[in-house]
């Protein structure tokens, strides 16, 4: 899908018609584009590009998405391929967008073999070799600085499902250590539980709890959204993600009127 040549790069891009007060405009609202340098938002804009024209983005449940609306998702989507290449989103097509939470009502087998009907409403989901729906609600709340990023999350899931369902153990690259990973990603996930269930208020959302899978995609939001929280609550976790993500957030400062905020 995305195994463009360079000659098809080129010609997507500059047919591509983004104009540079649009790009300014959306994300202007994004804090972790405001860490990065002028060659780092030119090659996050490039894939942007490409992204949209490499994905259908649709809307559902009478939401009318417009450019900006998809500029904003796929330029939240692609900060986390940034450094590792867009081709991380092949084998797969669909991006659904509703207006709110959705609920999907799909059966699920529970434990004792029994067919039960989910009713429970959704920010976000990510498939395995299927779509990533989202609700605009959430969407738009990206940018508050609070650790929280719904499109963050979900297609950090569909990275940690390169290698099967989301367990919070994506594949790694070449010279990372799987069991530094495994043992460090663990002992955080434990904590935090210990904690949320101490009643205890912590920096990292507690919806980390559900699952390790869950802990990995709401560390991520965070590692991008307020990544010097990241680094001071769980330092190890902070430099196994700057590894994989082959980014390092919290050595760039904000500038000022960001700060302020």
């Amino acid at each position: 899908m995305f195994g463009f040549t360079q000659w098809r790069r080129r010609r997507i891009l500059s047919k591509s018609g983004l104009d540079d007060a649009t790009w300014q405009r959306v994300t202007g609202r994004l804090p972790f584009v405001a860490r990065l340098d002028d060659g780092e938002r030119a090659r996050l804009k490039d894939l942007a590009i490409l992204f949209m024209h490499g994905k259908q983005i649709s809307a559902a449940g009478g939401l009318e998405l417009n450019q900006e609306m998809k500029l904003g998702i796929a330029v939240q989507a692609c900060i986390l391929v940034l450094e590792l290449g867009i081709e991380h989103y092949d084998g797969w097509i669909e991006i659904i967008v509703y207006p709110d939470e959705f609920m999907p009502r799909h059966e699920i087998r529970n434990a004792h073999g029994l067919i039960e009907t989910d009713e429970m409403s959704y920010a976000g989901q990510a498939w395995l070799r299927g779509p990533v729906i989202l609700s605009w609600a959430d969407v738009e709340h990206a940018g508050e600085m609070d650790g929280m990023n719904v499109v963050i999350h979900e297609f950090a899931h569909k990275l940690d499902m390169l290698n099967g369902e989301a367990n919070g153990f994506p594949p790694l690259h070449a010279g990372m250590n799987r069991r530094a990973w495994s043992q460090i990603f663990n002992a955080a996930y434990q904590d935090l539980c210990r904690r949320v269930r101490a009643g205890e208020h912590t920096e990292i959302d507690a919806y980390a709890t559900e699952s390790p899978g869950e802990f990995f995609a709401v560390v991520s939001e965070a590692f991008f959204e307020i990544p010097d929280i990241v680094r001071a609550v769980y330092p190890q976790v902070y430099e196994q993600l700057a590894q994989f993500y082959r980014q390092d957030p919290a050595s760039r400062e904000l500038p000022r009127e960001w700060r302020m905020k």
